[in-house]
Order: C-alpha cells, then sequence, then structure tokens
C-alpha cells in the first residue's frame, strides 16, 4: 500500500493478529470487569496498601530495583508522555504467583524522581500467559472488580517482545514469535491518582509529589530531580545487548520481524 506506508508495513507483524493495531491499543481480558471497581472498596485498599508498603520497604527507587534484579524498559515507540517506566522482575515473570504484592512482576518508576509509584502485576505463569484472578468479587456479579488489560497495539506488544528478547533469552539465535497481544497486565499506583488507583495511563506530573531519590549507586553522571531517567542515564553494564531503539530502523515502524 502507497499511502503512508503502513499497510506495507503491518503484514509482518500482523499476520493472524485481527485485534492488532500499529497505534497504542489495548483489550480487556476475558472474564474482566471494571463495573465494581472502586478506590475505597477494602479489598483495593488493602491491595494498595500491600503494594505501597513492599515498594516503600523493598523497592523504593531505581538503585532498589536494580539490586532486586529488576530490568529497565523504557518506550520507544510510545509517544506522547515518557515521564514514567517500567522495571520488570524475570523472577516474578517466571513464577506462579499473580497479584502478590511481595512479588510485583513490574515496578513503575517516575522518571523524574526516579521513584517507584505504582506496580504492574503481569498474569504470567512460568512466564507464559495466564488467566488473572479478579481481585474481588465473583465470576459475573455486579460489584466484580478484575480490571485487566492486554495490549494488542504495536507498541505494547514490541515492549513485552523485547522483555523476553533482551532478557530473558538475551537474543539468541532463533527469534521468538512477535506476540498478537501481551499477557493480562494491571496497574496498581500507589501515588493519588484523579482516574482510579486502577487507571491505565500514568497520574499527571502534578499528582506525583515524589521526592528525588538518592544518588543513584552505579556510575552515571546523571541526578534525579534534575536529569530525566532513561537509557542514557544507565551504565553500560545496566544495559541489555540492544536497546529498544536499535529495533526502530526506518521511522516510525519498519520494524522487520521476520518474513
Amino acid at each position: 500500500g502507497g499511502d503512508g506506508g503502513e499497510p506495507a508495513v503491518a503484514p509482518r507483524f500482523d499476520r493472524g493478529c485481527p485485534d492488532a493495531t500499529l497505534e497504542p491499543g489495548m483489550t480487556h481480558c476475558e472474564g474482566t470487569s471494571t463495573e465494581g471497581c472502586a478506590d475505597d472498596h477494602p479489598a483495593t485498599t488493602e491491595l494498595r496498601s500491600g503494594v505501597a508498603e513492599r515498594l516503600e520497604t523493598r523497592f523504593p527507587d531505581v538503585n532498589a530495583l536494580i539490586d532486586a534484579g529488576f530490568k529497565p524498559y523504557f518506550d520507544t515507540l510510545e509517544t506522547g508522555d515518557d515521564s514514567w517506566s517500567h522495571w520488570l522482575s524475570p523472577d516474578f515473570i517466571g513464577d506462579d504467583d499473580v497479584l502478590n504484592p511481595e512479588r510485583p512482576e513490574s515496578v513503575l518508576v517516575d522518571n523524574e524522581s526516579w521513584r517507584s509509584m505504582g506496580v504492574m502485576f503481569i498474569a504470567t505463569g512460568g512466564g507464559k500467559p495466564t488467566e488473572p484472578p479478579a481481585v474481588y468479587g465473583a465470576d459475573e456479579s455486579a460489584d466484580r472488580c478484575s480490571p485487566w488489560h492486554a495490549h494488542t497495539g504495536l507498541p505494547g506488544r514490541f515492549g513485552w517482545w523485547y522483555y523476553q528478547q533482551a532478557y530473558e533469552r538475551e537474543f539468541e539465535d532463533g527469534d521468538l514469535e512477535f506476540p498478537c497481544r501481551t499477557p493480562c497486565m494491571l496497574h496498581v499506583w500507589t501515588v493519588d491518582h484523579p482516574e482510579s488507583v486502577y487507571a491505565h495511563d500514568a497520574p499527571p506530573q502534578e499528582n506525583r509529589d515524589l521526592s528525588p531519590a538518592a544518588d543513584p549507586e552505579f556510575d552515571t553522571d546523571a541526578v534525579p530531580g534534575e536529569d530525566e531517567l532513561g537509557w542514557d542515564a544507565l551504565p553500560n553494564g545496566l544495559l541489555p545487548e540492544r536497546t529498544p531503539d536499535e529495533f526502530a530502523l526506518p521511522d516510525p515502524f519498519g520494524i522487520d520481524f521476520g518474513p
């Protein structure tokens, strides 16, 4: 196709993926519901408190996340809000626990202060997608809260594919197939969010109210609170063999994921 180049590019990584889009996109996971979700529900309060306590005591900032084996991911294809990043734990993604505040598969970090401000639970068992549990409420009940989503848009799918390539396989021969969708994911924000504790997008900067993290314990010229956290703020020893922007060959979606 000649107009915009999209039709020519899309078949390379959307073959057999009817819901896939080039733009950011997501879908509700099967059996999920946000109808009954409320920030003041006791189960939400308990979950958020558990997450907040774990972040505060164990994973408060980038230093702690690196020490705990979390791996950074900064969106390359997502346009717009680059003020936050995902830090992923191969250990927690690889276990069979889901929705456990003690073992969050991903921690969401404010790139300005370098501090944790929430988690993203990922429904995986042994690294493979699994059916996610509800936060509360029985199947089909009106008060059920199960706000899981999966990414069908290129940026989210690329992020999951990249994580597996860079941090689980280290770019071994024989590339992983590009997924039609990510596993199911659920955000829990510990800073105030005008939409919801479970909102998909990050809270506005004015809601974060985070003081800069302590000086990095790794070799960098970047300073929390002054310099934006990103790939260039991290030392080579923390970088994967290839960063995501090395895949974005022609601008913006010319990524060749095989024949």
